[in-house]
């Protein structure tokens, strides 16, 4: 199954190229680069320098799809381990 905006949140979000759009640390604001890991509470997404680790619940992500469509979402929507936020139905 392809991954859309209405679906992005039962998907695997490693891999996955992410912008920062609103972040309670406004350090992390605009912060670009690859989701490379992801547990419950955090995403880490790798820079040109340096992989950034970042609290879910504190940011909003402007992630992009395969399709080259850019999704918005909130950190808190997907504040679930991986594997759980799999199982969903919606």
């Amino acid at each position: 199954m392809p991954i859309t905006k209405q679906n992005i949140q039962r998907h695997e979000l490693i891999g996955l190229n992410a912008e920062i759009s609103a972040a309670k640390n406004k350090c992390n604001l605009g912060l670009k680069g690859k989701i490379v890991n992801e547990t419950y509470h955090t995403l880490q997404i790798k820079t040109k320098n340096k992989v950034k680790r970042l609290f879910k619940k504190n940011i909003t992500l402007k992630i992009t799809l395969p399709s080259k469509e850019k999704v918005e979402i909130n950190g808190e929507e997907i504040e679930k381990r991986p594997w759980d936020r799999l199982k969903i139905k919606k």
